[in-house]
């Protein structure tokens, strides 16, 4: 075995899609290639042992924001006991202020952009000469349908115990400046009967959970409609083995053809995670972000009203032009709405993002190490911003965790923002703590907080218990099934 492609993943059932199309895509130099993952949080000594068991003479490392500062001391490790051994990096990560890092110094060659042909050949050259000379190389993009797809290499343990990750299509036409999709030129669709029928063999060999990554699913109603028939014809064939879609919609294009195919989709079978961001349309200016408004907010309404889809929606706070007072005003329309889930991000400065330009104007200020979170703009100070952080925290687990449903239109009122941010501050005040708030702990705390609004103890417990009972299955329930249960931690 000559190639070794190998990245650090977030969590355990979190495949590389990455590495299995680079896999795909080695041509003559399959046969000598293996891939292995792992996880961030392992010991660097014991990812270093186990790489250098395959013996390799090339290490691919796929490098990402959750992954560059634990992989440095990996390569760093690496580079030290076995300096024969040639490293080459490649990722979003390592594709753009490329010399300006630590992992690339420490490295011997690295690729940016698109991988799926250059790696091959550099690695070829590295095996076979001439030597490349050059440290940096762009990488080619081919075209789309060229490029083999990686879905047989998906294991029986990935299908078993892991999220499958899928593309239909690749790139994304918008240019909302704080994602690296704003660097693509328009979106690519692989050829749709070829990636059909890759996930017909995938369903055939037991995978019942598709996550797609495209950033713009619903961009070709066409297509998406073939795609969610794919599924719709699984659900109808065995509704007692279901089959489960994540997909990414953009929110302000929702046809009527397009909502009837969603309206068929039974509950439990179909996620749709939706881009808000903000509300605020100064702040969608700024940052070249094109949404109706209106429209996607109707989507939404539909969306949760008129279909069985779990709805998962993004906002984002320390966006330039962006204060507290218009956050707000957006999270407490979009509570409004009632998605199942409200995904309250904080502004990371992705490497190559356009959102650099607004740096001096509107004083962004972010932390120097990944995953480079917003500290500080001239709208928001640093104390205010770590109130937001501690706030997106304890959403997540008590607003998203779903384990509040009764309890928490009663903390949240008639200003939902307002209601949570001062709760916020409370269960700071008397946690000191954001992380590792133990479940029985935190409803003691929940109880405890909705009679400082007035709540007696009685009512408060009673309306706890009321959730806590919900939560637990009746006798004579079935439990939904594994995959749907962990649908959300994927």
């Amino acid at each position: 075995m000559s190639i070794l492609l190998t990245t650090l993943n977030a969590r355990y059932t979190h495949a590389s899609l990455g590495l299995r199309y680079l896999l795909a895509n080695m041509g003559e130099l399959q046969p000598q290639t293996r891939l292995q993952e792992f996880v961030i949080g392992a010991k660097t000594t014991e990812i270093v042992e186990r790489i250098l068991a395959h013996a390799p003479r090339i290490v691919g490392f796929g490098i990402y924001i959750w992954n560059v500062e634990e992989t440095a001391k990996v390569v760093a490790m690496l580079k030290r006991v076995a300096p024969q051994v040639t490293v080459v990096l490649g990722g979003p990560e390592v594709s753009h202020e490329t010399n300006e890092q630590e992992i690339v110094r420490l490295a011997d060659y690295v690729i940016t952009g698109w991988g799926d042909v250059t790696f091959p050949k550099l690695c070829g050259e590295i095996l076979h000469g001439p030597k490349p000379l050059m440290k940096v190389h762009a990488g080619v993009q081919p075209p789309i349908n060229e490029i083999k797809l990686p879905y047989s290499l998906y294991t029986d343990d990935d299908i078993k115990n892991r999220t499958l990750y899928v593309e239909a299509s690749r790139g994304c036409p918008f240019k909302c400046e704080f994602c690296l999709s704003a660097l693509d030129k328009t979106a690519w669709p692989f050829a749709l009967e070829t990636f059909l029928a890759e996930m017909e063999s995938l369903y055939q060999r037991g995978a019942r959970l598709f996550k797609f990554v495209d950033r713009t699913f619903n961009l070709n109603i066409k297509t998406s409609l073939k795609i969610m028939q794919f599924f719709l014809d699984k659900l109808e064939a065995h509704p007692d083995d279901p089959v489960y879609a994540h997909f990414e919609l953009v929110p302000d294009h929702l046809p009527d053809a397009l909502k009837e195919g969603i309206s068929k989709f039974p509950p439990g079978a179909l996620q749709f995670e939706i881009g808000i961001q903000s509300f605020n349309p100064a702040v969608q200016t700024l940052v070249s972000r094109k949404q109706d408004n209106q429209k996607a907010a109707d989507n939404i309404r539909w969306l949760t009203t008129q279909s069985h889809a779990h709805m998962h929606v993004d906002l984002i706070a320390g966006l330039p032009g962006e204060t507290v007072e218009s956050f707000a005003e957006g999270f407490n329309k979009l509570w409004a709405l009632q998605p199942h889930e409200i995904q309250f991000g904080i502004l990371k400065r992705l490497r190559g993002t356009p959102i650099i330009r607004h740096t001096q104007e509107f004083g962004m200020v972010y932390d120097p190490y990944a995953p480079y979170t917003i500290l500080a703009n001239r709208d928001i100070d640093f104390a205010t911003m770590q109130r937001l952080v501690r706030f997106a925290r304890y959403w997540d687990l008590v607003a998203n965790s779903g384990r509040f449903a009764h309890t928490l239109p009663v903390l949240l009122g008639d200003a939902p923002f307002q209601r949570f941010m001062a709760f916020s501050d409370w269960l700071y005040a008397n946690t000191d703590a954001t992380h590792r708030i133990a479940l029985e702990r935190l409803v003691g705390l929940v109880a405890r907080y909705l009679q400082t609004l007035g709540m007696d103890q009685g009512a408060a417990e009673a309306l706890l218990g009321s959730d806590y009972s919900a939560a637990k299955p009746k006798p004579a329930e079935t439990p939904a099934p594994k995959r749907q249960a962990r649908r959300l931690a994927a």
